[in-house]
């Protein structure tokens, strides 16, 4: 399930008014604690946005099977819906269920586990992250990208290419094995109560990481159920933000007097469990804070395998992050200067060609072709408005043929005598007419 954010601008304002509230408060008192919050999560307006933001997110139904689909079915389903999970909060009846276990395939062909709770627990989850985001967002640094209002992937991109710029080359790029499984319980909720007391908010907090996991059984088998005593299962909706609040110590440490961001004049960027740490030299004391840190203060573990130290002007070194790579290159043009080249990665091109085989296939031979160009350009336009950044062209020229002759192909298979464009008509030409866009 994707990310639910909170765009302020579609919240009602009696919510957006109560989040700019806690967020002044916070700021203002950088040691305050919230003692009382539950009321605010059982407030009307704040479990409609909620569940606003829930169904506009759409997903999967979790353990019990109750979709989307069938609350929306009538208004005054809908109405009672959200009354009835009004009622159960204010007499504290609410009980979390069990959470489905699914697994997504991986660009390296493995699993992620991915935890669907269902729509009734992530509305009340949402009410709570309406609540809590805005306390915990006056605490986080500005090395945080990650899951947070108002900032993206393309912000934390164009800071380290800043940093690069600035002559810290030197990059600790580091792999964190499994995070959002591995979280402690106790030392999340002891950085939750930094901020939040209420025994109320914190109890469902609670109820959502000890929550049991069911898998469903294989070749007949029954499910499988078994307990959680550690991680925040992705696919819920307040597991991002407990992720943030949990590295936010690191990050805290890291940015202090004496951390590394001055002892070591070194830089961190962050979105979520990805991370680098730039400098012009990765010593083996900045490298000994890093790991000790994470892994014997935040009991958390580095994937030593896929964490390196890289210097990024040597040659043939590259840095891939949230999908693109960094390197420095020579000039294009023959110059002697170099310059920061920053691309789609390799990956993330292999998987883009993966997903266009997978909309151009001999299924789709039945497909009338406006359907199957509109599926495409969907694809298309998604893809190049991520990697539109930095000096995408060659990229997006390569996909663009890539497109053109898997469709030339297609073509030539939907039709029984062989496909030919008419005279003096080019297949770039034919394709532009039934809509295809180019990049």
């Amino acid at each position: 399930m994707d990310e639910i954010s909170f765009r302020e601008a579609i919240l009602p304002p009696s919510v957006r008014e109560l989040r700019q509230k806690l967020g002044q408060k916070a700021k203002q008192q950088k040691r305050f604690r919230f003692y009382s919050l539950y009321g605010l999560v059982c407030r009307r307006d704040v479990l409609e946005a909620a569940w606003a933001a829930v169904r506009r997110n759409e997903g999967a139904p979790g353990v019990d099977g109750v979709s989307i689909e069938q609350i929306v079915a009538t208004p005054e389903r809908e109405a009672a819906y959200v009354e009835e999970i009004q009622r159960s909060l204010q007499e504290r009846t609410y009980r979390a269920k069990a959470v489905l276990r699914v697994y997504i395939p991986k660009p390296n062909g493995k699993q992620r586990p991915l935890g669907i709770p269902t729509v009734r627990d992530r509305v009340v989850q949402a009410a709570v992250k309406l609540i809590l985001e805005p306390i915990f967002e006056a605490d986080f640094e500005e090395s945080s990208y990650g899951f947070r209002p108002g900032r993206s992937a393309h912000d934390a991109l164009r800071t380290i290419r800043e940093h690069l710029k600035t002559g810290r080359t030197a990059v600790y790029d580091a792999d964190l094995a499994g995070y959002f499984d591995s979280i402690p319980h106790d030392k999340l909720i002891a950085c939750v109560r930094m901020r939040v007391v209420d025994g109320s908010v914190l109890g469902l907090i609670k109820q959502w990481l000890r929550a049991p996991v069911v898998e469903e059984g294989k070749e007949g088998k029954p499910p499988t159920v078994r307990r959680n005593d550690k991680g925040t299962p992705q696919g819920g909706v307040l597991s991002p933000l407990l992720a943030n609040v949990y590295l936010h110590w690191f990050d805290h440490l890291f940015e202090r007097g004496d951390g590394p961001a001055h002892w070591a004049n070194a830089k961190l960027v962050r979105y979520a469990d990805d991370f680098v740490v730039m400098a012009r030299y990765i010593s083996p004391q900045l490298r000994g804070w890093i790991e000790g840190k994470l892994e014997g203060w935040l009991g958390l573990q580095i994937n030593r395998e896929k964490t390196r130290v890289l210097d990024l002007r040597r040659h043939g070194q590259s840095l891939d992050f949230l999908g693109y790579t960094f390197r420095y290159d020579r000039d294009q043009y023959g110059r002697r200067q170099r310059y920061w080249n920053l691309q789609p990665s390799r990956k993330a091109r292999q998987r883009e060609r993966e997903a266009v085989r997978a909309l151009i296939n001999a299924k789709q031979c039945y497909t009338p072709m406006p359907e199957l160009i509109g599926r495409l350009n969907r694809n298309l336009r998604g893809w190049a408005n991520y990697f539109g950044l930095g000096y995408p062209r060659a990229t997006f020229r390569d996909l663009n043929h890539f497109v053109r002759c898997r469709l030339g192909k297609h073509l030539k298979r939907r039709s029984q005598r062989g496909w030919r464009a008419r005279e003096g008509v080019s297949l770039y030409a034919h394709l532009q007419h039934l809509g295809l866009i180019a990049l």
